[in-house]
């Protein structure tokens, strides 16, 4: 939203209105070029943080997925660790029973 300058009626009436009009005409030029400047070094400023933000974002999810597989990995190993000795006591609680079904 540019701001356009104005001066006091007393700048208007010591220097008269045609240099006046120029003196602010030339100040709101060089307001226009820094703005301009402004929103120009804002954005080259942005884009290198917004590559090096989605650089991050790109290594943090790699570093995610590989966690993620070391964690599938060792609770697929425990899984197995827990589960042989329970399907054993199952298999020989169940030969157990059979055992002493057929002796009668």
């Amino acid at each position: 939203m540019p701001v356009t300058l104005k001066l006091s009626r007393k700048f208007y009436e010591a220097l008269g209105e045609d240099v006046t009009n120029e003196f602010v005409d030339a100040l709101n030029s060089v307001d226009a070029a820094y703005r301009s400047e402004l929103r120009d070094t804002l954005e080259h400023h942005f884009s290198r943080f917004e590559a090096r933000l989605e650089q991050r974002l790109a290594e943090f999810a790699r570093d995610l997925a590989d966690r993620l597989a070391q964690l599938e990995s060792r609770l697929t190993w425990r899984m197995f660790a827990f589960w042989a000795p329970t399907a054993l006591a199952v298999i020989g609680s169940s030969a157990g029973v059979i055992s002493l079904l057929l002796r009668r």
